[in-house]
């Protein structure tokens, strides 16, 4: 598995990181700026750590309805720091 600090650097590649799950690779493609890439690759990963991600990127998309339903299956509280802050936070506790 790849560390934080590695998936910040690949941000911005031309490619994904290789073999790395679909939780990191839907991170990578939000952070490549590539926001429905994301959501497709988020739409399709079961469990709270989808939901997880799920709910950020409606975050950032600005649909908050939306966002907390993904929060609730999460289970977790919606987030009210940055959305640099929240994208750090799923990326470390899912490297972990």
């Amino acid at each position: 598995m790849m560390t934080l600090d590695e998936l910040k650097a690949a941000v911005g590649s031309p490619a994904p990181p290789a073999g790395v799950p679909a939780t990191i690779l839907a991170l990578w493609h939000d952070a490549c700026g590539d926001w429905d890439a994301a959501h497709r690759v988020a739409q399709e990963i079961e469990g709270r750590d989808g939901a997880w991600i799920h709910a950020y990127l409606h975050r950032k998309e600005g649909d908050l309805g939306n966002a907390g339903y993904w929060y609730r299956r999460a289970g977790r509280a919606p987030a009210s720091g940055s959305l640099d802050d929240e994208w750090t936070a799923i990326a470390a506790a899912l490297l972990t």
